[in-house]
């Protein structure tokens, strides 16, 4: 439908050292997502806390490393859980979809994580995977677990800074990463079974209407997490194909980054000095990656 976009390579920013390698262990997440096969670690869930640090998670070994802006790697928390999703509260706490757990919350100071929301309605989860903070402070996550076309029965949910918890979707084959336009009228939703950024209009009395696909993606295994910049454009992370692509904010490719060092490229998060640098996760490889951006980033709710 489109024409190629051009295309950029990223670059190395840093990478997980041997010493947190975890080659030689074995987890029910490792075992079930890549058949038992060596993992050393599986980086996901990029974020900034406002002194600029990048944190990432480390999902099958319930790790959370903090990444100094000079790229030095320090482990900052393990707990038994498989975080998947980080986001900062303005507060400076950090907010995890774990897929073991639920919803955690993390004090970088101390490294303690502890449980916010394990439950909705007594029913434990399918497996939270990633979240958005709205600008009054009201979460949106996804709860993917393993749905897919098969099954699709994934979730996207709003907790209410008052506790109240909506079920905006309950049909979706795997519900992945997620982002809100600049006027929070529209989320827009991974789904990466169906190889598709849908547009998930917001209403006013807490639901969605006239759902639909907003981005048709082929190839790979689909899109994963995603990133919004001021004018609106949506940076896609689109895993096994090794890709990041940007689209306008009216669906248009824009430019393809490809990474250096593998295929499964799940997350990305704007940060730098200008807030103009994507910092993309490759989880197979340990590392994270960067790509200079033409638009800054927008400013989360993490950093207000």
């Amino acid at each position: 439908m489109f024409a190629p976009p051009p295309t950029a390579e990223a670059r190395v920013f840093a990478r997980l050292p041997e010493q947190f390698s975890r080659a030689a262990s074995r987890s029910a997440w490792v075992d079930v997502q890549f058949h038992g096969a060596p993992t050393p670690s599986f980086l996901e869930g990029p974020s900034f806390d406002r002194d600029g640090n990048l944190w990432v998670v480390d999902i099958p070994w319930g790790r959370i490393f903090r990444i100094a802006p000079d790229g030095r790697v320090d482990l900052a928390a393990e707990y038994d859980g498989e975080p998947n999703g980080l986001k900062f509260h303005r507060d400076g706490r950090a907010f995890i979809t774990d897929h073991r757990h639920g919803l955690m919350v993390l004090d970088p100071a101390s490294g303690r994580v502890e449980p916010y929301l394990e439950r909705a309605l007594l029913q434990r989860f399918k497996g939270l995977n990633d979240l958005v903070f709205a600008s009054n402070g009201d979460i949106y996550f996804t709860d993917q677990g393993q749905t897919g076309l098969h099954d699709p029965t994934g979730r996207l949910f709003r907790l209410r800074t008052d506790g109240r918890l909506d079920c905006i979707l309950d049909n979706v084959p795997s519900p992945n990463g997620l982002v809100l336009n600049k006027d929070e009228t529209i989320l827009f939703l991974a789904v990466t079974r169906d190889n598709a950024v849908w547009r998930v209009p917001l209403m006013k009395d807490g639901g969605a209407s006239k759902v639909g696909v907003f981005i048709q993606m082929s190839g790979g295994g689909g899109p994963d997490g995603m990133a919004i910049d001021e004018d609106g454009n949506i940076a896609v992370c689109h895993v096994g194909l090794g890709s990041v692509w940007l689209f306008s904010a009216i669906g248009e490719p824009m430019l393809r980054i490809k990474s250096p060092e593998g295929l499964l490229v799940t997350n990305c998060a704007y940060g730098g000095a200008d807030n103009r640098t994507l910092f993309i996760t490759e989880s197979k490889s340990g590392t994270v990656l960067a790509a200079d951006m033409p638009v800054a980033g927008r400013r989360m709710f993490s950093h207000s």
